[in-house]
């Protein structure tokens, strides 16, 4: 019976559709023995360099010429190759096969360097590489989708048309509203605001009303300590001012957690990083790590927050320009968020002129105007004195794939910062809000309606708020 290492080799050189949708993933380290993986090499090789299959009498010249081998090895790849020939096999058996063989390698070999580090034998990696090591392996897997064909997919395109999108919601009627019920997956969400406007806040309060719908949620700070941003969640959850955390009793503050775990099944990870020490590779090994020990997935991330994030493309000290940086930041956040399968919510801060700006448009963006381009969703958080007196804030759309931005394009929100928390405010306050110029939303702030808040209806460990 043929070694499932040679029919591989075999049909890659024999079966051209077979070898293009698998070399990609097949390393040669996964051959124990040396004239295969040497075999193999030279198949690959030639593939990527003259975009065509290899036949046998191109690929012996080729390991001939090579001087890394002795002759008895040349002796032996000839003899491997002699059997190669064109008998018929099924394709999908044979990609399974493959992907099987692929992942088995794979596990064996990450399991072998496990223990090459946990007994001290490799100077560049530590113990705290090994989960990484062993996720990435696990995680191998074939991609043999080609694209979706227009003119014979048209029925699973159909389907799609009519098809409910998961989406993270909010607990904020207009942002519902404009993004059609919430974030969808596979996306990257910003919002604009310069420093101290409410950034933080934001992402904070949308983190605890995700947990609260039961899903989970991993936030990644780089600005603030774990510590603090589970205080401004513990704030907004437990509905106690934050400056009276401290004084609460233990068995109350016990109680109120007791309640917060009775009212979800989600789970909240908190993870700090320094700042602009970790990247999205960072990000995708912590993913993978957590769901190796704790079996945790996260429905959304959220990165606290982008322009202090760094690059896996550019090494620190880089002589690169800011806007080369950030962008290539949001690109890379936005592929983990399509490989994960999840949204990514993040922030940017204004430039100088934004910050002391009652109105923020998309050149505001500090930095890169690549963001807004590499954005699915971006927002801006707008408040000016008038604003903060009334506990307000504004919302201004500025780029949306999800609807269409003219409509709702600017409204407002309710803030309440001693408790860390955003609400929905009276609905004649977003009828008066135009977008007609600077002089038309000075005139709104004027205006006795506009300052008006919603009702709290309290319940024991949280505050439900509703227009």
């Amino acid at each position: 019976m043929e070694r499932i290492e040679t029919t591989i080799l075999r049909n890659l050189v024999c079966e051209e559709e077979f070898s293009r949708k698998v070399i990609p993933f097949i390393e040669p380290d996964y051959f124990e023995n040396k004239t295969e993986r040497v075999i193999f090499q030279e198949i690959s090789q030639f593939i990527v360099k003259y975009d065509a299959a290899i036949t046998i009498e191109a690929l012996n010249i080729e390991i001939e010429n090579r001087t890394d081998l002795t002759e008895t090895e040349i002796k032996e790849s000839r003899e491997t190759t002699r059997t190669f020939d064109d008998t018929p096999v099924d394709i999908q058996w044979l990609l399974e096969s493959t992907e099987k063989w692929c992942r088995d390698r794979a596990i064996y070999l990450a399991l072998m360097e496990s223990i090459h580090i946990a007994d001290g034998n490799d100077e560049k990696k530590n113990r705290d590489a090994i989960p990484t090591i062993l996720s990435d392996a696990l995680a191998v897997s074939f991609d043999n989708h080609i694209g979706h064909d227009y003119l014979q997919d048209y029925e699973e395109r159909y389907e799609s048309y009519h098809r409910k999108e998961s989406r993270i919601q909010f607990d904020l009627e207009y942002f519902n509203k404009i993004t059609k019920g919430g974030l969808p997956n596979k996306t990257l969400n910003i919002a604009l605001a310069g420093t101290g406007v409410g950034k933080s806040l934001f992402m904070c309060h949308h983190a605890s009303s995700v947990l609260l719908e039961g899903k989970n949620v991993l936030y990644i700070t780089l600005e603030m300590a774990e510590e603090k941003i589970a205080e401004r969640i513990d704030a907004n959850l437990m509905n106690v001012e934050i400056q009276n955390l401290p004084q609460l009793p233990k068995m109350m503050f016990d109680d109120k957690l007791t309640q917060i775990r009775k009212k979800t099944s989600g789970k909240l990870i908190i993870k700090e990083y320094p700042t602009a020490s970790a990247h999205s590779g960072h990000f995708r090994g912590l993913i993978k790590e957590l769901a190796i020990k704790k079996s945790f997935k996260p429905d959304i991330v959220f990165i606290d927050y982008l322009n202090i994030c760094a690059s896996s493309r550019f090494k620190g000290g880089a002589n690169i320009n800011s806007y080369t940086i950030i962008k290539s930041i949001a690109e890379e956040l936005r592929g983990l968020a399509v490989e994960t399968g999840v949204p990514f919510m993040s922030a940017t801060q204004t430039t100088r002129t934004g910050f002391v700006s009652s109105d923020i448009g998309l050149e505001d963006t500090s930095e890169s105007f690549g963001l807004p381009a590499t954005a699915d969703f971006m927002f801006a958080l707008i408040q000016t004195e008038q604003l903060q007196e009334i506990g307000q804030m504004q919302v201004k759309q500025l780029k949306n794939r999800y609807n269409d931005p003219t409509m709702y394009k600017r409204f407002v929100i309710g803030v309440d910062r001693n408790k860390m928390r955003l609400y929905d405010v009276e609905s004649q306050a977003q009828e008066e809000i135009v977008d007609n110029g600077q002089e038309q939303i000075s005139k709104v702030f004027e205006e006795p309606s506009f300052g008006k808040k919603t009702k709290e209806k309290q319940y024991e460990g949280f505050s439900k708020l509703k227009v």
